[in-house]
């Protein structure tokens, strides 16, 4: 049985995700989705894509001044080159109120670095 070599994972989490949050904090869609793989299953809050344009179209379709606050909750590093995130983000509005999503990210690393392979969001509807 192999074993993975031990990562940092919040560190390679936080590399790639200060990244995504500063580009969609300045509404710059190509930015944004220069941190995922090119081939990336994205899913945000509409119709699930595939690949980076996609990635780029969600976020160009998001209100100016929209920014991203995220949490790490847990991680695992899956193999060498391959960690789990799950993360709460707080999607913050300058004219509506804050909507507050689970995320769970795989982070690959490929011959340019470590990006975003697979992107889920979940929104729990609160009890009562």
């Amino acid at each position: 049985m192999r074993v993975a070599v031990p990562l940092d994972r919040e560190a390679v989490l936080r590399g790639v995700l200060d990244g995504w949050k500063a580009a969609v904090d300045a509404h710059e869609p190509q930015r944004v989705a220069s941190h995922f793989t090119e081939d990336v299953i994205f899913q945000g809050l509409h119709p699930y894509s595939v690949g980076r344009q996609g990635v780029a179209d969600y976020y160009d379709s998001q209100p100016l001044g929209m920014t991203a606050d995220y949490r790490i909750l847990e991680t695992r590093q899956l193999a060498d080159d391959l960690v789990l995130g799950y993360l709460s983000v707080d999607f913050a509005f300058t004219d509506r109120a804050t909507i507050v999503v689970n995320l769970s990210v795989l982070v690959k690393h490929t011959d340019d670095g470590w990006h975003i392979s697979h992107y889920q969001v979940s929104r729990l509807e609160p009890a009562g």
